[in-house]
């Protein structure tokens, strides 16, 4: 599955990411690498919670 996520650079130094497909997705991370790794839990974690809502 391929996922669109929008990647900013924070005016306190790092970057941080939403994904516009899962509202309130978001993460961020000291380096591309370190936001990369959370990016990819953040969806995860989003989508099971929607999965989880759905099912009850």
């Amino acid at each position: 599955m391929k996922i669109k996520a929008v990647v900013h650079e924070a005016e306190e130094g790092g970057y941080w990411a939403e994904v516009p497909a899962i509202p309130g997705c978001a993460t961020q991370g000291e380096t591309l690498d370190d936001l990369m790794r959370n990016l990819h839990e953040a969806i995860e974690g989003c989508l099971s919670v929607e999965i989880g809502t759905a099912l009850f």
